[in-house]
């Protein structure tokens, strides 16, 4: 049996032998959700590549000490992968966040799509960040994860073009594109970048826009899938054919 991953801000100058203190929301979750008791197992992650596994030596209502037996440092996976998710209606956005994150991605970019039924504007927009990001954090403890990623703020269409030009690879998903996905090469090093458009489907000037920015068209078969999917179904079709999956 896996042991329970909590996050904490900083395992910095932390070593065995080293004592550990969590508080807040992560340790109530622990303490009076999952019942943590005193002499159990964790797993603790920085969530920026840094792990320490320990014992629990002591438990309060709202704080636990663990302490540290091993510390494990790992590199950041490569290629990175960027994903641009396109505002999805109603709690998809939160599934797509969810499954990107199991799957690896290391940032996750929310795109304000000019055919983008959700409108993050104000407070709206805080809460919507908000649980995007919360999202992410407790889906990297699920699936293990030393490096979580990323989630920015809102993205404009300007924004994300800006970006691609930073890409190793980038992609535009687009049902009526003429070059499949798996037909690329893909490198093994630098960033990736996926491009999810929103149900709409992309607009043609947004497809034109980040065709000339230097991202390539593609398709993923002859299904139109749902935007909360389509990103994982690329990530997973690149992630394939790299050596973070061979």
């Amino acid at each position: 049996m896996s042991l329970p991953v909590h996050l904490v801000p900083s395992l910095e100058a932390i070593g065995a032998g080293s004592t550990v203190t969590v508080e807040g929301d992560e340790a109530h979750h622990a303490v009076a959700v999952r019942r943590l008791r005193v002499g159990e197992q964790v797993v603790l992650t920085d969530g920026r590549g840094r792990s320490a596994t320990g014992e629990v030596a002591s438990v309060g209502k709202r704080v636990f000490t663990v302490s540290v037996v091993e510390v494990i440092d790992v590199e950041r996976p490569t290629p990175a992968i960027t994903v641009v998710q396109a505002l999805p209606k109603g709690e998809r956005g939160e599934l797509a966040v969810e499954v990107l994150t199991e799957i690896g991605a290391a940032r996750i970019v929310p795109w304000a799509a000019a055919r983008s039924v959700a409108i993050w504007k104000g407070e709206r927009a805080e809460k919507s960040w908000a649980r995007w990001c919360s999202t992410a954090r407790e889906a990297a403890k699920q699936a293990r994860r030393t490096w979580h990623p990323e989630v920015t703020r809102l993205a404009t269409t300007a924004q994300v073009t800006s970006m691609i030009g930073g890409a190793a690879l980038a992609v535009v998903l687009h049902e009526v594109a003429t070059s499949s996905l798996a037909a690329l090469d893909v490198p093994n090093a630098g960033d990736l970048l996926v491009v999810v458009g929103p149900e709409g489907g992309l607009t043609d000037d947004e497809v034109a826009a980040f065709v000339a920015a230097g991202a390539v068209s593609v398709r993923l078969g002859s299904e139109v899938l749902r935007t909360s999917t389509a990103g994982v179904a690329a990530v997973a079709a690149l992630l394939a054919r790299t050596q973070r999956w061979t």
